[in-house]
């Protein structure tokens, strides 16, 4: 059974001074709760990593880093690159968020050099797919997202399960007023899942893939109860220590 993985995704709130606080209030409430089967990780921006490190490290919480440079170092100024976060204490980094595909262009081929810069610093990428509201309408929501998902890991192969983790966001279901069940979340990473298999075979089992549309604690039992869906990436939930702890919590009753 593939261990559920629970990531908030911080986006641009906070400061790494109230990140400390976050943690500090979280520390408590963990401890007091049984998460040993779940994987706790927190997506949060570069300027907190090294605040966050230490009591992070203390509670068993993973940090990502929220984006990557495609290159390893040079003249781009304002850029991250892997070793930078790697050196921060970051395990992990999402790429190809909805929100960097839509602020900042980034096409499949960025994302693709993305997960790649990711693998040569040792940080497993969180690689971000999902389509848009006229993609979902248009009949071609599963086209959109198994063509961002083929051209992101174009040429990988054996080492994926160990340095990929999937996480499936329909942009339509974000702020838009309409939502996604769990049973459109699970037929979609059912088609990840089935689409990695006929590439990678039984390696495609041991891959973790994610729910990314607004999980909650309303609604994370339903989709925590669909086979194909082991976690999720956490936006405004991950950032109320109580309500993290809440989506802790059915993750682990989940898997126990």
């Amino acid at each position: 059974m593939r261990t559920p993985l629970i990531a908030g995704n911080w986006k641009m709130h906070k400061t790494p001074r109230e990140a400390k606080a976050w943690l500090a209030a979280f520390q408590p409430l963990l401890s007091s709760t049984p998460h040993d089967h779940v994987d706790l990780l927190l997506g949060v921006p570069a300027t907190h990593l090294l605040a966050m490190r230490d009591d992070a490290r203390d509670l068993g919480v993973a940090l990502a880093g929220q984006d990557l440079s495609q290159h390893d170092q040079g003249a781009y100024t304002g850029e991250v690159s892997g070793s930078m976060l790697a050196d921060a204490g970051a395990s992990h980094v999402i790429v190809g968020h909805s929100e960097r595909r839509a602020y900042h262009a980034e096409t499949d081929a960025i994302v693709a050099a993305k997960v790649q810069a990711a693998r040569r610093h040792g940080l497993v990428a969180i690689l971000c797919i999902g389509e848009q509201e006229r993609d979902r309408d248009a009949g071609q929501a599963e086209n959109v997202v198994l063509n961002q998902l083929r051209a992101a890991l174009e040429g990988l192969d054996a080492w994926l399960a160990h340095e990929v983790v999937i996480a499936y966001e329909p942009v339509w279901a974000i702020g838009t007023g309409r939502t996604a069940t769990a049973e459109d979340a699970q037929a979609m990473c059912a088609a990840i899942r089935t689409d990695l298999r006929t590439r990678h075979g039984n390696l495609a089992d041991e891959i973790r893939i994610l729910y990314g549309g607004s999980m909650n604690p309303g609604n994370v039992a339903s989709l925590l109860a669909q086979s194909d869906i082991d976690g999720g990436l956490i936006g405004g939930a991950s950032l109320d220590p109580e309500a993290f702890l809440a989506l802790t919590q059915a993750a682990q009753e989940h898997a126990s």
